[in-house]
């Protein structure tokens, strides 16, 4: 649960924003004046710091500059209820990431509260590279292959210059991770670390969302505003889809890059600014270039340093360290044992193409653990999470492709065992995956299981007792395929 603290002198402005926060699922502390604030920052840094700008004592200003030396990258919205908004830009140069008039609209206070706790889990949840499933956690970059070596050394070699950074790939590759590994392990780690989604933006707002505007600059433009890229003032931009960005904002970013200038919307004064610029792309800029809709000398400017991130058929060795990741990282957010995986199972993971790359694996993972109900992960399972196919909708739906994963794993099985009894080792492989559904489907219940399969009771006796399948009451049926996990 994020925490919030709230810093203003109005008693029912407090008491109002306790409740809305509580209502919303987060903890709220609160502080009357600018030295309480501190005091509460300097016992414990919440998750955000909602300030009023008049506050007795120290005013919101002061407070902030020494907030800043408790913790760098605690994300702060500051309020005022006066016009000037020199005092809200003073707050900006200070490290603030935004700032409201008062009073406000409650949707558009908890948007940019969402934003702004979003922005602050971005500076300061770490990400990990080559980490094993012991360490599971929602950030890190999974992969020891040589491709992915070579990505780790990049980002290593990178980091700790001023270059800009394009990073390509596919969807779902990890681009987002791979700038945040960058700005965390770069000297601007302790300034703002902001992310501009250039598709997600429409393209009318995302040149005052990227540069800010000046007070009547266009209709409804009322008061000065304050861009991103001054915001990141010291930090980092991280300019994700910039393939889909607009011709005429291409231009400005351009002259940012070159002149390290920008100039708001509906100004004539260049403002001096100082970030380091990671772009992001699954576009072929090539094609682009040659298409007209993406300036050349942008493209050069912007690929001082190119990191590539390999798809996830390229790292085919790489997938059995993300499941285990994965399983370990999803089975701790559901509170529920590891249950493991059969050895079908595994093998559809490894045989599957996976187009939408490692978050693609990552969603299937999460929906076969639902599908399994805390069972070892079947064929079955995977196969539905693969689909989109709900677990009880028509088992038919996958009987071809489950049945070329089987004639895969035989092939693989036959030419890479070595064996004398290989014929009843998969015999024996099959014959307990189907006794182990048969029991399931029944709940455990021999009887009705022998029915279904054909067999007297004793003969599926001796085979439970063959194969070593575990079954602990009549009702409650085995993990199936449990002895292969």
């Amino acid at each position: 649960m994020s925490e919030i603290l709230v810093v203003d002198d109005d008693d029912q402005l407090r008491q109002s924003f306790a409740r809305l926060l509580t209502n919303e699922k987060y903890a709220v502390r609160t502080a009357p004046t600018g030295e309480a604030g501190i005091d509460e920052v300097e016992q414990n840094v919440p998750d955000l710091l909602i300030m009023d700008v008049k506050l007795p004592g120290i005013n919101g200003l002061k407070a902030l500059q020494a907030i800043r030396e408790v913790d760098t990258t605690l994300p702060v919205i500051i309020m005022t209820a006066y016009g000037t908004m020199d005092t809200a830009i003073e707050a900006t140069k200070l490290g603030a990431f935004d700032y409201v008039l008062k009073p406000f609209e409650i949707p558009d206070m908890l948007d940019l509260i969402g934003q702004a706790l979003e922005a602050g889990r971005m500076m300061r949840s770490r990400v990990k590279m080559n980490v094993g499933p012991e360490s599971a956690q929602a950030d890190a970059i999974i992969g020891r292959s040589s491709s992915m070596q070579q990505v780790y050394k990049s980002i290593g070699r990178v980091a700790p210059t001023d270059a800009t950074v394009l990073i390509r790939g596919e969807s779902g590759t990890g681009k987002e991770l791979a700038a945040r590994a960058i700005y965390q392990h770069s000297h601007r780690s302790d300034k703002p670390f902001l992310i501009i989604n250039c598709v997600a933006i429409p393209e009318t707002l995302l040149e005052s969302e990227l540069f800010g505007y000046e007070k009547g600059a266009f209709t409804g433009a009322v008061n000065r505003r304050v861009g991103k890229i001054e915001q990141a003032d010291g930090g980092t931009i991280f300019l994700d889809e910039i393939g889909d960005m607009p011709m005429s904002i291409q231009a400005k970013i351009l002259r940012l890059l070159e002149e390290r200038s920008i100039e708001r919307l509906g100004g004539g004064k260049p403002i001096s600014v100082d970030v380091r610029i990671i772009a992001a792309t699954n576009r072929n800029l090539e094609r682009a270039l040659e298409e007209e809709r993406f300036r050349e000398d942008l493209y050069y400017r912007l690929k001082v340093v190119t990191l590539e991130l390999p798809p996830l058929r390229e790292r085919k060795g790489d997938i059995p360290l993300l499941c285990d990741y994965f399983m370990a990282l999803y089975a701790k957010e559901m509170e529920i044992e590891n249950p493991g995986m059969t050895d079908t199972a595994k093998y559809m993971i490894n045989s599957h193409s996976w187009p939408g790359n490692v978050r693609e694996i990552a969603n299937a993972i999460k929906k076969a653990l639902i599908f399994s109900r805390g069972y070892p992960i079947r064929i079955e399972d995977v196969s539905h999470a693969l689909s989109g196919a709900d677990a009880s909708t028509n088992a038919s739906l996958n009987a071809e492709s489950v049945e070329n994963v089987g004639r895969n794993w035989i092939r693989e099985v036959l030419t890479t065992e070595k064996r004398s009894d290989i014929f009843n080792y998969l015999m024996d492989r099959f014959g307990s995956m189907v006794i182990s559904e048969a029991l399931n489907l029944t709940q455990g219940n021999r009887s009705q299981a022998a029915k279904l399969l054909g067999l007297s009771r004793p003969t599926l006796q001796s085979k439970i007792e063959k194969y070593n399948l575990m079954i602990e009451t009549e009702v409650k049926g085995p993990p199936p395929g449990s002895q292969h996990a």
